[in-house]
């Protein structure tokens, strides 16, 4: 006890060996539902869902553990909800890129993740953004989350006459999905821990008892990774189409880690007076670390997780608190069976869910600017209507800078924006 005590400094931050294990415990109810909700997003690609189902607990465990061994920070990492979207709907199924070559452009989106916080470009790159279109990104991947949940549970399908319509609503799966939205809503609401993965796992149990899906077991020894380990095309990634694929990978990962850490910091009184990370660099570096892992291991980017507020919010102040969501998370490994249970309308209501979280950010954009709030509005819509996120960035930035130039709001644009917006012109001029 006395080690962990000097190591993670728990004294000094008002913390102890129970609050942080209890703490760690927290985080990890309320996130586990991404080891069943990834695996399911990427198999459709073609990806064994055993193996995904590995490389999501190794890659959040090894983010995590060095999240909290290396930044002393409580925050907990895994494959990102919205990147795993992007990789399954966007890139291999919308663009017809291999899984392989998906998962290298996954792998060098780390190594430039490593770069530009080695040379400060991280911050060049995230002050330069426009504030509305940060909110926009945010809110977009949860609109474009929301079309994939609403999909995946039947209450949405395809139409040639109105592109999309009303699904069956009287399938047995579709009421069990409905069900399962307004059961993790409500339990949120009475901030109830684990809510999410309470829903998921209510309705695969009535998903089994009422003979919709089989049972396959909870427990057993951890399923071969081999499907997926090192199956990564480094060569293929590297072809210029896929510069904006690596692009967008290291664009949305960058604003959602930094976006989480300086959140949840904010939220356990981890700032300085400055209001700044004092331990940044390697709070990056471990994300950076669990990207290329996760590249390596056979699983979309990962990133820190504003689940961990959860934990901050019983007490959890240090690494030590990491550590534990890391153990927890190779626990985990052990449960592939419960995985395999899991049916995709059972992890759809917590796409849903997460997307109500993640729309939010719309509130805080300035509607009496049309400047500002045209090009937002582009940014999140552009997202679920071309079924892209990359699309929707792009049409941010273009249309921002645009906008500004003809309204003679000069000042408003940064050297950055105009160049970001001119590498995505030039992506769909010679590119799309």
């Amino acid at each position: 006890m006395q080690i962990l005590e000097r190591y993670f400094q728990l004294r000094e931050h008002g913390t102890s060996v129970k609050t942080e294990v209890l703490a760690g415990l927290t985080t990890f109810l309320t996130m586990a539902y991404i080891i069943f909700v990834n695996p399911a997003i990427l198999s459709q690609t073609g990806m064994d869902f055993n193996a995904v189902f590995v490389a999501t607990c190794i890659a959040a465990a090894l983010g995590t553990l060095v999240m909290g061994v290396v930044a002393n920070y409580p925050i907990a990492l895994a494959p990102g909800m919205g990147l795993n979207a992007y990789f399954t709907f966007a890139v291999v199924k919308g663009m017809g890129v291999p899984w392989q070559t998906a998962l290298g452009a996954v792998f060098i989106s780390g190594i430039i993740f490593v770069l530009v916080s080695s040379f400060k470009l991280r911050e060049l790159i995230v002050n330069a953004i426009p504030y509305s279109l940060k909110l926009a990104i945010s809110a977009g991947v949860g609109l474009f989350l929301a079309i994939i949940g609403l999909k995946g549970a039947g209450v949405i399908t395809g139409s040639e006459a109105t592109m999309v319509t009303l699904g069956n609503i009287h399938s047995p799966s579709t009421l069990l999905a409905v069900f399962g939205f307004l059961l993790i809503v409500v339990l949120e609401y009475r901030r109830v821990t684990g809510s999410i993965i309470i829903g998921v796992l209510a309705v695969t149990l009535l998903s089994v008892a009422l003979g919709l899906s089989e049972f396959k077991g909870v427990f057993s020894m951890p399923p071969s990774i081999e499907p997926t380990f090192m199956q990564m095309d480094l060569a293929s990634a590297l072809n210029a189409g896929l510069v904006g694929v690596i692009f967008i990978f290291f664009f949305v990962d960058l604003f959602d880690t930094t976006g989480t850490l300086v959140g949840v910091a904010h939220r356990a009184g981890l700032l300085d007076k400055q209001g700044r990370l004092t331990r940044l660099k390697k709070a990056l570096f471990a994300d950076s670390t669990a990207i290329m892992a996760g590249g390596i291991l056979g699983t979309s980017s990962v990133t820190a997780y504003v689940e961990s507020a959860a934990g901050t919010a019983v007490g959890g102040r240090t690494g030590l608190t990491a550590v534990v969501v890391a153990l927890l998370f190779i626990a985990a490994l052990f449960l592939s069976p419960l995985a395999g249970t899991v049916p995709a309308y059972a992890t759809a209501p917590a796409l849903c869910y997460v997307a109500v979280l993640m729309a939010r950010g719309l509130a805080e954009i300035d509607w009496d600017d049309l400047t500002e709030s045209a090009p937002a509005v582009i940014t999140a819509v552009g997202m679920p209507f071309t079924y892209s996120i990359a699309d929707g960035i792009a049409f941010g930035f273009i249309s921002y800078t645009v906008i500004k130039l003809l309204s003679g709001r000069y000042k408003d644009i940064t050297p950055m924006v105009i160049v970001i917006a001119g590498l995505f012109t030039v992506k769909f001029a010679f590119f799309h």
